[in-house]
């Protein structure tokens, strides 16, 4: 697989395209993480309630402990101390609540703050970049079969004045096999997906 050109100044713009791309990704990943940490540091209340409803559950049982060996008196005294037990319990469970709501909506959040952000880079650059891949691969391995294809390629894939700016009848020149304008073609396919032209055969090592 061929992810960038060939030549100097496509790959230059591919790999400033691709640093771009991904500075803007974990820019927004870090601030989605940012987001995150700031969130979470709103789950003190709920912290505090916690500690302060454990606090109150623990008095009160150990005061309702007490009371039970108080004589004629201790169970109702116990009893009663007993909900203070459960209201210390239920200031800790709202606590807990809150430090749950938070957590999910901090998760939530800085998820969606990073998914959000990197997301319209991704739809657009990623997908780019997988065609060009493809291209690119299927174009150099074209290039060793000759100039043929990549002549047909380029009729298929160029606009219209490119083509003519090679030959006044590109397609018929194809179909006749001009050599000049087959040669042109290929060239001017490579050139469009920043490869580098079919070497010379004359420069080829003989033997």
């Amino acid at each position: 697989m061929r992810i960038y050109a060939e030549r100097p100044g496509r790959a230059a713009r591919q790999l400033l395209t691709d640093a771009l791309a991904l500075a803007w990704i974990v820019g927004w990943v870090v601030a989605g993480v940012t987001v995150h940490g700031l969130l979470l540091a709103l789950q003190g209340p709920g912290r505090t309630l916690v500690t302060a409803g454990q606090a109150v559950a623990r008095t009160f049982d150990d005061a309702a402990r007490t009371a039970g060996g108080v004589p004629f008196v201790g169970d109702d005294l116990a009893r009663s101390l007993g909900s203070g037990t459960d209201a210390g319990a239920s200031l800790a469970a709202a606590g807990q609540n809150q430090i749950d709501t938070v957590a999910a909506l901090a998760v939530g959040t800085g998820v969606g703050i990073a998914v959000l952000g990197a997301l319209p880079v991704v739809l657009v650059w990623l997908p780019m970049r997988i065609r060009y891949a493809r291209a690119a691969t299927a174009g150099a391995a074209a290039r060793e079969t000759g100039p043929e294809l990549l002549a047909l390629r380029a009729l298929t894939n160029r606009s219209v004045r490119r083509l003519l700016a090679v030959d006044p009848d590109p397609v018929a020149a194809w179909r006749a096999e001009d050599p000049t304008a087959l040669a042109g073609l290929a060239e001017l396919e490579l050139r469009a997906l920043g490869l580098r032209g079919r070497p010379d055969p004359l420069d080829r090592p003989s033997g």
